[in-house]
């Protein structure tokens, strides 16, 4: 797998993560490791690119998970209760984490866990860094 990532900056600073490969259980720690170095390091806004990566393992979606909680915890936007309560509604999305270019299979897998009622999905980038 190759992850690079750039900052674009539209209104706010947003890191692009492209991901070259799948990310399964041989190499969701990879990208999870990198995506949390990018946030130590003062990425506060990710789009991942998955144009590059066809397949998503649980272990990728639980990276994607810990991203979403990493980013958070560093914004405190909702506490957990309103969190919950706004999922629920289907009226919670992160403002803090999307994710554009995934393919069909990946979508799929990505809106049976229920990933989609909370994170975003583009079909183009331009679009998805506008979002923010």
């Amino acid at each position: 797998m190759e992850i690079t990532s750039t900052i674009k900056n539209v209104d706010v600073p947003v890191t692009v993560v492209r991901v070259n490969g799948d990310i399964d259980s041989s190499s969701h720690h990879v990208f999870q490791a990198e995506v949390e170095h990018l946030i130590s390091h003062g990425a506060g806004r990710i789009l991942v690119d998955l144009a590059g990566a066809p397949f998503i393992s649980s272990a990728g979606l639980r990276a994607l998970h810990h991203i979403f909680n990493q980013l958070r915890t560093l914004h405190k936007d909702v506490d957990d209760d309103t969190l919950r309560r706004k999922m629920n509604m289907g009226a919670y999305k992160s403002p803090y984490l999307k994710v554009v270019n995934l393919s069909k299979e990946a979508r799929e897998v990505f809106e049976l866990g229920g990933f989609d009622t909370y994170i975003e999905v583009h079909d183009n980038e331009e679009k998805a860094i506008a979002s923010f």
